[in-house]
């Protein structure tokens, strides 16, 4: 796919800019799906059809995803604070429809969010949108994770017909400091490792809940060496120069209720069995202002079901776009 390089309406913006491309030549980001398919005992037919592309959403700043197929998209996906579009490799793998799994601005391969924060949700669904717009403008649904949950909810309530169907993985607005505690635990750590075992080392102590070879997979895709010869996180959260964990603790996204009263596209919860992210409570006024929500509990999952639990999430999603 070609990459857009001009901003509409800005015939004389300056080329965009991402990340620092990642320093070792043998990373190849396309060539891990084998192995998510052997851990997950779904049958390889070979490597899928999946490029990395960027579109441009402001002067000098992409929007960059995972683009799989070549026909229309029926799923847009977004990750977490802290991850990327990898974290979906393997339910992509399980349900092998067209989709695209965004990077959200900060993470991954795209760039800086515009603005002063970092975490504005309303700033992070503009740029999604241009992204949904490029590649996924008839999406059957759109599924958010976490940070990407909210986001996409934002979305939801100011461009309507970019979201048919709503699907929360494991958030809700009701996402407190006391919840999230872990995961700006995690987030809070060091800036910098002298290797990436040290990164792998750090991950495993944070996500008892997944096996050791899909977090090597998940750091490796999530790590970018330094000119210095330090590794660091793609992401900008955590960082002196970027979105800090302690600042995303202390967002307050309880804006978010008003946002479900807006929305009448259908919307489906998914929450980890093991996961501290969504309460009792929260799914009481999730009901409470949307009735017909559906809720989905998946056993042994924590946060991020999509890496504990993928080929279960595939199954549910796999109903939102039968229309089960």
């Amino acid at each position: 796919m070609d990459r857009d390089t001009e901003v509409p309406g800005d015939p004389g913006a300056e080329p965009p800019v991402t990340v620092p491309a990642d320093a070792d030549d043998d990373y190849d980001e396309l060539s891990f799906f084998e192995e998510n398919a052997a851990e997950a005992g779904l049958a390889w037919h070979g490597r899928p059809q999946v490029v990395r592309d960027e579109v441009a959403v402001a002067s000098r700043r992409v929007v960059s995803a995972l683009v799989w197929g070549d026909a229309a998209a029926s799923l847009v996906l977004l990750h977490g604070g802290g991850q990327n579009a990898h974290t979906w490799d393997t339910v992509a793998l399980a349900l092998g429809e067209p989709l695209v799994a965004i990077d959200l601005p900060g993470h991954g391969h795209s760039s800086q969010p515009g603005g002063q924060d970092g975490l504005d949700l309303v700033r992070l669904a503009d740029d999604v949108a241009v992204a949904v717009r490029r590649w996924a403008p008839e999406a059957r649904a759109v599924v958010g994770m976490s940070l990407g949950g909210l986001v996409a909810l934002a979305l939801a309530a100011r461009q309507p017909d970019l979201v048919r169907h709503l699907v929360l993985v494991d958030i809700t607005p009701g996402v407190d400091r006391r919840k999230s505690a872990s995961v700006t635990a995690f987030l809070s750590g060091p800036e910098s490792f002298g290797s990436l075992e040290e990164m792998v080392e750090r991950t495993i102590a944070f996500n008892p809940t997944r096996s050791e070879s899909s977090l090597r997979r998940g750091v490796r895709h999530n790590a970018v060496r330094r000119a210095d010869g330090r590794w660091t996180w793609r992401h900008q959260l955590g960082r002196s120069d970027g979105g800090g964990a302690q600042e995303l603790a202390d967002v307050d996204f309880s804006g978010g209720w008003d946002d479900l009263g807006r929305i009448s596209a259908p919307i489906t919860l998914v929450r980890g069995g093991r996961s501290p992210m969504v309460d009792d409570a929260d799914v009481f006024e999730l009901l409470r202002l949307r009735p017909d929500t559906r809720v989905e509990v998946v056993e042994g999952a924590g946060h991020s079901v999509q890496g504990d639990r993928p080929l279960e999430l595939a199954a549910l999603l796999r109903g939102v776009l039968d229309g089960g």
